[in-house]
């Protein structure tokens, strides 16, 4: 909730909806236990009672060291295989990651990383990232660099240890040009605009990346957005 550049993105309402509710309302589609992993700080209680009024589960930990809080919750939650999404991604498409978890499943090896980001080829915005929570396990005590404990997972994707296998989901077709996550006010009207006016709750990767070829007008509306680099 105490994003700088777009303060309360993700409970911003698009057709009736928050972003959050389309987000989880997306990754329920996949066979897994889904776990809201929020900040403990006073501006996210909102988002605790939000989860709390519908049953889904709930971790508050540390704001900045967010690798301390995912480390924590897998140990409250529990579960070999974890996930990482981010909530500034509501359109994600849960067959990505089930493609994702058969890369990862066929590697046999918990020391291997998947996402679809290195190199990414998918829109931003569709991002996973999984890894066991060995691996996690070792990031949290071994990790000192601020930005790997912000962010998580550079720790493996850097290979800090040289020992992670790195695999990768892509696509034949390079769309990573399009943005349909959530971090400034002109990428909130875009989605608003994709979900209230082309309902893309409903579609998949290919049809809103198809959408938005077909329609050059739309990604032009966030396209001068610079990612935050890690």
């Amino acid at each position: 909730m105490s994003s700088t550049r777009l303060p309360g993105k993700i409970l911003k309402e698009a057709g009736g909806k928050t972003m959050l509710e389309y987000h989880i309302t997306r990754l329920s589609k996949i066979p897994a236990k889904l776990i809201v992993a929020t900040s403990n700080t006073s501006a996210d209680d909102v988002i605790e009672s939000w989860c709390m009024s519908r049953s889904i589960p709930v971790f508050r930990g540390e704001e900045l060291d967010v690798l301390d809080r995912f480390y924590n919750a897998s140990k409250l939650y529990g579960g070999e295989i974890i996930v990482r999404v981010t909530s500034d991604c509501p359109l994600i498409d849960p067959s990505l990651i089930m493609q994702g978890l058969e890369i990862y499943r066929a590697a046999n090896n918990n020391r291997c990383y998947v996402s679809n980001c290195f190199p990414r080829t998918f829109s931003r915005g569709f991002d996973f990232e999984i890894f066991s929570s060995a691996m996690l396990e070792e990031a949290h005590a071994k990790a000192i660099d601020p930005s790997d404990r912000e962010h998580v997972t550079p720790y493996f994707w850097k290979n800090r240890n040289g020992e992670f296998e790195i695999r990768n989901l892509s696509q034949e077709i390079d769309h990573s040009h399009f943005r349909i996550t959530l971090d400034e006010e002109d990428d909130f009207k875009l989605i608003k605009t994709l979900l209230e006016d082309y309902r893309a709750a409903d579609m998949n990767f290919m049809e809103i990346e198809q959408l938005l070829k077909s329609h050059p007008e739309l990604s032009t509306i966030n396209a001068h957005i610079e990612q935050k680099k890690t």
